[in-house]
């Protein structure tokens, strides 16, 4: 970038300080360049992100988009004042929903809506954000920061991100390939995730008062064993990497990232007319905190697994004769993988049994 002479008293005067944001920048610059990878051109500054493609190793490319923000659960981060791990979520959401396609995530760019631009804040924002794209193993080429007095809370902001990937178009995931007798693989959660914090909130009165919150928030639970707040900003867990590399190795039939909505909305989005899930609810591993909150808050099994991931971030649907092998190389990836349930045939869409 050329010197920047850019100043305004009168903008500054209104809320918005925009030596703020070259700031900003400035301390953001070193954790975009850890996400550098091949085809990633130029740095900050310009007016777009920029991407070359390389598609010698793929005869039929598909471009795969999405698009995600955190959601509520940035309140937690508000009220503990860490902010360091919601840009790995807001990279996730978007990311795990690209790879259901069985695509490479290949760029990621992100915008952060604020009352007050704090660098420092922004920095940490941003500092999640590449770590996620490390974990994905794409490129942060680019972003926004918009400061926004009086539309926002000056502690507060909004973050949501945008991503591209690519897949051959032949080994793509694709519901057509699952048959009855498929095996449904849980890749575990590491917690909550992104999803479901307007009831989180409800259930331990997160917005009954900002001090009584955030002793609500700090204090250990043994259940836990740990403070409420620290887990629930435990950050969404990625799987990009696990499940192209098991994609290298053999067919994958269908892929679903079990985000809103639970077993029942994400499960049957990669199952074709005519056939459903037979989950075994014994054997889903559930973590501590979903028990917490079912009884808290006296929400019944039907809503928690319409609701929350229950310890199953993404789910693989795979031939039967493959399941052993591919336990095989999703524990070698670091993967905890299990055998959830299987493909069976009815329009009942997820039964648990």
């Amino acid at each position: 970038m050329g010197k920047n002479l850019s100043r305004s008293d009168s903008y500054r005067a209104a809320g918005v300080d925009i030596n703020a944001g070259y700031k900003a920048v400035e301390l953001i610059e070193r954790h975009v360049e850890r996400t550098r990878i091949p085809g990633m051109l130029g740095g900050l500054g310009g007016f777009g992100g920029l991407f070359e493609l390389d598609l010698s190793a793929t005869p039929n490319p598909v471009l795969v988009s999405g698009t995600d923000g955190v959601g509520t659960k940035l309140r937690i981060a508000f009220l503990t004042d860490r902010h360091g791990t919601v840009g790995i979520d807001c990279v996730a959401m978007c990311v795990n929903d690209i790879v259901c396609a069985l695509a490479r995530p290949l760029y990621f760019l992100d915008y952060i809506a604020c009352g007050k631009n704090v660098p420092s804040k922004i920095s940490a924002i941003v500092e999640g954000v590449a770590e996620g794209c490390v974990c994905a193993g794409c490129a942060l080429i680019g972003g926004e920061t918009a400061e926004m007095p009086g539309f926002y809370a000056e502690d507060e902001y909004d973050l949501a991100g945008f991503s591209t990937g690519l897949a051959d178009k032949s080994r793509m995931a694709d519901s057509r390939r699952v048959s009855a007798g498929d095996v449904i693989v849980a890749l575990p959660s590491s917690g909550l995730h992104s999803n479901g914090f307007s009831l989180v909130r409800r259930v331990f009165g997160l917005d009954e008062g900002t001090e009584a919150a955030r002793k609500e928030l700090a204090a250990y639970t043994s259940v836990l064993g740990r403070p409420l707040g620290e887990e629930l900003l435990t950050p969404t867990r990625i799987y990009v990497k696990p499940v192209l590399r098991l994609a290298e190795k053999m067919e994958i039939h269908g892929v679903a990232h079990i985000t809103g909505g639970g077993f029942y909305e994400n499960i049957p989005r990669c199952l074709p007319p005519g056939l459903g899930a037979r989950i075994r609810k014994a054997g889903v591993r559930t973590p501590a905190i979903f028990s917490m909150i079912a009884e808290k808050g006296a929400v019944r099994e039907r809503d928690m697994f319409n609701t929350f991931n229950m310890g199953v971030g993404m789910v693989l649907v795979l031939g039967a004769s493959a399941v052993t092998a591919a336990l095989d190389i999703l524990h070698t990836e670091g993967e905890d993988a299990y055998v959830l349930g299987e493909v069976v045939p009815g329009d009942f869409g997820v039964e648990l049994v």
